[in-house]
């Protein structure tokens, strides 16, 4: 409770900031920071445009979502 009243910021808030960090740190993924924060994809990926963080999605990361649709029958 010091932490955060020193920090003036809510257990949500701090949650935030964890998940933003450790996820521009590459420790953890998309997926898991946006539980963190308990909000939805699309208000996850807002806060990250918010504070300039870029989402980690290279080629490997298109490739396999290419092959996941393609087993889905989706393309």
């Amino acid at each position: 409770r010091e932490v955060l009243n020193s920090a003036r910021m809510s257990v949500a808030e701090l949650k935030k900031e964890l998940a933003l960090i450790l996820y521009q740190q590459n420790k953890l993924s998309f997926g898991k920071a946006r539980e963190l924060t308990e909000l939805n994809v699309w208000a996850f990926q807002q806060l990250l445009g918010d504070r300039g963080i870029s989402v980690h999605y290279n080629v490997d990361d298109l490739n396999d979502d290419i092959k996941n649709l393609e087993k889905l029958g989706r393309i």
